[in-house]
């Protein structure tokens, strides 16, 4: 099964080579990699920082020290750092076939001649290493090559995505190991702490590197129901819970660490527009769509954008319901004779919970990098029913229909990886990117021209820019950043007064919006405003103790005012804060 498990990982590996040619993107990658100045540095500071600030709306300290290592090592080239994402989900698909050979293992093997959808209550009779290396490896390859991976593997920002489902596997490997230590007979009797050590570390890494892991302590209970057999009674049950308390207290300290840096980063605003109705409806639609693009992956998007109106009575969200319905009264139905089914819907749906959208609500619907750990389950089903597929079509009498079966796995694997591809040159730009978003969603994701206008800017294409942040204020009149940086490309253009009134109004619609005061303050600055526009750099500094661009700019004024001895201590303090320019002008005035 190793052996099989990195001869997966190989063929994960060859197909993402392909995005070794991208570049970063305006999207969250400027925020976390390259506009980043803590990352660029690995000291003491930076951790003080990794571990107790919402840089972002969040609180990933891991996945920081992932991006501050990559900067280490790479600097600003996009290659390396997309090099580390590829081998993190070759990591991660080996772990997928290996773990999935464990599960099938640990299960009551299926007969060769019933269906894994057909209800039996005998044992079963048929063990073959043959069907585990078939359901492992089927089971692995969709992790691999499945297009709805991309997301996750071919932005840089989502390095999240892959550290966290790293831990999230060792640790579910790690139980199992705790599991097949006990003593015969002492299945459900609980663990202790002791034999769960190394199980519980690897779950503190994965919640530092993405929060999304909180539902592993859920998890490992289904684990033991099935296919462990560890529940069988409301005893067993009680000692379950009991022996995952460590598990479910941090579980609960990362959900409010979480709740508290989303909340510090305005990222939960949008709470008080979408009723709780709205978000169920957005949410039960979310989980039928996640199995639609993982059984039929066409037309996958990068942005989903949030629906302007969604009801009940409609009869996309009303078939949506119905079918999560059907589904989960399926499962209950037949939990008694199969488990397998409720095991991996109730998986399913335990680790999408924490992103349905229903706690929080962001500018999208849904996204496909949330089905990175959730798609296991799924796809593992698919595996059993390969492996079934394939015990079924042994021998002689069957030798068409095992080349049939082989030519279904080949043409299928060939689209997968064909539309795997297409997806990654999606990503390869911000152009193709947000180009490809506005085609497909035209005038509903104001974010797109949002984005793509901070592409021109960087290249000096600002007539351009500013038709895109038009665009983006004419869809969301209340976009604040589009204001912001529809003045600052003003700015460029000489047009200041146009300039300070655009952040005039970025400022209006949010008070504390920090990168508005220092742009203002920097154009004050550039008209000879000299107290206006220290004014504003004292604020964005108050608003952001760690704004390395503010300190610069007040240091400038400092100079241009004839006040030195204030300017040196905003210099090096920008220095500090991985400001080059600051670095560079400390010598010029000295330390």
């Amino acid at each position: 099964k190793y052996y099989l498990a990195g001869a997966v990982s190989l063929i994960t590996v060859a197909v993402y080579l392909y995005a070794l040619q991208n570049g970063f993107v305006e999207w969250d990658d400027p925020e976390y990699v390259f506009e980043n100045t803590h990352i660029r540095s690995f000291d003491s500071a930076f951790f003080r920082w990794a571990f107790l600030s919402f840089y972002a709306s969040n609180w990933h300290p891991l996945t920081w020290m992932s991006h501050a290592l990559d900067y280490l090592i790479w600097g600003l080239n996009p290659w390396g750092h997309h090099l580390t994402s590829i081998i993190l989900h070759a990591v991660n698909t080996f772990l997928v076939v290996v773990l999935v050979a464990r599960l099938v293992e640990a299960s009551k093997p299926l007969a060769i001649h019933d269906s894994p959808f057909t209800l039996h209550s005998s044992p079963f009779t048929f063990h073959s290493s043959h069907f585990t290396l078939i359901a492992a490896a089927t089971t692995g390859l969709l992790f691999g090559i499945h297009p709805v991976h991309v997301e996750s593997v071919a932005w840089v920002a989502e390095r999240k995505d892959l550290l966290c489902a790293l831990f999230f596997l060792l640790s579910i490997m790690m139980y199992l190991n705790a599991v097949k230590r006990m003593e015969p007979g002492a299945e459900r009797k609980s663990l202790t702490l002791g034999a769960m050590r190394y199980a519980l570390c690897f779950f503190v890494l994965a919640l530092l590197s993405k929060p999304m892991a909180v539902s592993l302590p859920v998890v490992l209970l289904i684990l033991d129901w099935f296919p462990l057999g560890r529940m069988q009674s409301v005893r067993s049950l009680r000692s379950a819970l009991f022996e995952k308390l460590p598990f479910i207290g941090l579980s609960l300290i990362s959900s409010v660490l979480t709740v508290l840096a989303q909340r510090a980063g305005g990222a939960m605003e949008a709470l008080e527009h979408v009723t709780f109705g709205t978000r169920m409806l957005v949410a039960a639609g979310a989980l039928i769509s996640y199995l639609r693009n993982m059984l039929l992956p066409i037309n996958l998007m990068p942005f989903y954008p949030y629906p302007r109106d969604a009801s009940l009575l409609s009869p996309e969200y009303l078939s949506t319901i119905v079918i999560a319905i059907v589904i989960t009264i399926a499962c209950a139905v037949t939990a008694r004779r199969q488990r397998l089914f409720s095991a991996v819907w109730g998986y399913y749906v335990v680790t999408l919970i924490p992103v349905l959208g229903i706690v929080q609500v962001g500018l999208q619907s849904m996204a496909d990098r949330y089905t990175y750990l959730p798609s296991l389950g799924p796809f593992m089903l698919i595996g059993v029913t390969a492996a079934w597929g394939a015990a079924n079509t042994s021998g002689k009498r069957s030798l068409w229909a095992a080349v049939a079966v082989a030519g279904i796995v080949i043409l299928t694997s060939a689209s997968l990886i064909t539309v795997t591809s297409r997806q990654i040159a999606i990503w390869r730009t911000s152009f193709d990117l947000w180009d490809y978003v506005i085609e497909k969603e035209p005038g509903r994701v104001p974010v797109a021209h949002y984005n793509r206008g901070c592409a021109y800017s960087k290249i000096g294409r600002l007539d351009k820019a500013i038709e895109d942040y038009n665009k983006a204020i004419e869809l969301n009149p209340l976009y604040f950043e589009a204001y912001n940086n529809r003045g600052s490309t003003y700015g460029q253009t000489g047009s200041f007064a146009a300039a300070i009134e655009q952040f005039n109004k970025a400022i209006e619609i949010k008070p504390d919006f920090s990168s508005a005061y220092r742009n203002r303050g920097l154009t004050y600055f550039l008209i000879g405003e000299y107290a206006m526009a220290l004014g504003d750099l004292n604020k964005a500094i108050i608003l952001d103790s760690d704004f390395a661009k503010a300190y610069l700019d007040r240091g400038n004024v400092y100079v241009k005012t004839g006040r030195k001895e204030l300017a040196v201590p905003d210099f090096q303090k920008a220095c500090d804060l991985g400001e080059q320019a600051g670095c560079e002008v400390l010598m010029r005035y000295g330390r």
